[in-house]
């Protein structure tokens, strides 16, 4: 009989300890042991996870047949783009965002289109069988064929699962879930790393594709180790102000698509929309040019997106002036601030520096600088950039403006979207025109300011 012994697991690496301490020997975080039962391995022959350890004859790489992954498509058209295309037979996949913000509804969504054409399976943990009904209702699916099983106990799915034989599987959601193998609680360290672990080893065994619903911490995080997320095939992020009406879906790890793909969806009365044209989204509705504004190309995975920011710049009162960031980073502010001083010469230390993305997006790449700074000198200057203007470009410490990627993209989409002057990179600059798209190519940021002079 297998002897139990108690042990601290660590929150963030999933290591363990015999005793508590405040610090997390293994990668420093603090504060993150958790006491937890944990049991001792059985005999290697009757271990749980021994039907996966099957072992295969060593083959040289260019001897295995590659074979294009077939995709199930849901019915989202935009939740289809950030998974790469559709659902991979016996991928899981890890969706994870704050509370409200819609997973459950999104999911609902999916498998109802999903069961007009295959076998379903929706495990809820959190809700009750009357309380899914009551939102599938709400939003006008058409659900008869879709399985419902409300449980939290992992082997009672695991036999559902294997009776049903579903193409699609929903656990919403996994940090409810509890193994009777361990006396731990449900949602504890080990109880999410077991669960997760063994319904992985489900899905690659009966090519079952398992989609979880994952808590996120109050810094939002996945709440749980973090070996969740490299035991599963694709980690998305939902987010998105609860006070709009828009939400984005992020791919953050993806073993069979794109990373950093981005779909946008409106939440509305029946559920979540697809966004045909999300930079319509993230751009203002001025009826006259007003300082402070620059719209840039910027590049979510493989979709080029249009997004206005906006800067204020205003005298300080305070010794120390403030820089604030809102979708962008904070520290990349206070270093574009230095180069326009050294660079072009304009000062701002006396001054309080506030940019904002308008929609509630996030950008993280650096082909936001050039943006920034036009906009910042828009407001210094209280003159609003030419009507029609678009620009990106990578700004870096001696003053050089760097090219950014798929800058061809980009200008397209400008284009489409009736823009009439682009202020790029010299080195993104077009080798054949864009109809209706003036081009200034230049490759230090002194020329840029002397363009909009």
């Amino acid at each position: 009989m297998a002897k139990s012994r108690t042990v601290y697991v660590c929150a963030d690496c999933g290591g363990t300890t015999p005793k508590w301490q405040g610090k997390c020997p293994h990668c420093n975080a603090w504060n993150t042991l958790e006491e937890t039962v944990e049991s001792s391995a059985p005999a290697a022959a009757s271990h749980r996870y021994a039907p996966l350890a099957s072992s295969s004859p060593v083959r040289s790489l260019s001897e295995i047949e590659a074979r294009e992954t077939p995709r199930q498509p849901t019915g989202l058209d935009e939740f289809d783009r950030v998974l790469g295309g559709g659902l991979v037979a016996g991928a899981v996949v890890l969706i994870g965002g704050d509370p409200g913000i819609g997973k459950s509804t999104l999911l609902l969504q999916a498998l109802a289109s999903l069961s007009e054409t295959t076998n379903v399976l929706y495990v809820t943990g959190e809700e009750s069988a009357e309380q899914v009904a009551l939102r599938a209702r709400r939003l006008d699916l058409q659900t008869g064929n879709v399985n419902l099983l409300a449980e939290i106990r992992l082997e009672a799915i695991q036999a559902a699962v294997s009776e049903q034989k579903p193409t699609v599987a929903v656990i919403d959601s996994i940090q409810t879930l509890y193994s009777g193998e361990l006396t731990a609680a449900p949602g504890s360290v080990s109880q999410v790393r077991e669960c997760a672990a063994q319904l992985t080893r489900l899905a690659k065994q009966t090519g079952i594709a398992i989609v979880m619903i994952g808590h996120v911490t109050k810094d939002g995080a996945l709440a749980g180790p973090r070996v969740l997320e490299h035991i599963v095939d694709t980690v998305l992020y939902f987010e998105g102000d609860t006070h709009s009406s828009f939400r984005l879906v992020r791919a953050f790890k993806n073993r069979f698509g794109a990373v950093n793909e981005l779909g946008v969806f409106a939440m509305t009365d029946r559920g979540l929309r697809g966004v045909a044209n999300p930079s319509a989204l993230f751009l203002s509705q001025h009826e006259q040019q007003v300082p402070g504004s620059c719209v840039m190309a910027t590049q979510e995975g493989t979709r080029p997106l249009l997004v206005e920011i906006q800067a204020l710049v205003d005298s300080s009162h305070a010794p120390n002036p403030r820089r604030l960031t809102v979708g962008l980073e904070g520290n990349r502010l206070a270093m574009l601030l230095a180069v326009l001083h050294r660079h072009a010469g304009v000062s701002t230390f006396d001054q309080d520096v506030f940019v904002n993305a308008v929609g509630g997006v996030r950008i993280t790449e650096p082909a936001a600088d050039l943006p920034v700074l036009l906009a910042i000198m828009s407001s210094l200057r209280d003159r609003p950039l030419p009507r029609g203007l678009i620009a990106f470009g990578e700004v870096g410490l001696a003053g050089e403006i760097r090219p950014a990627p798929r800058g061809q993209e980009r200008l397209r989409e400008a284009a489409k979207l009736g823009f009439s002057i682009a202020l790029i990179p010299k080195a993104n600059a077009p080798r054949q025109p864009i109809e209706g798209l003036e081009i200034w190519a230049v490759d230090r940021l002194d020329a840029a300011l002397e363009k909009l002079r």
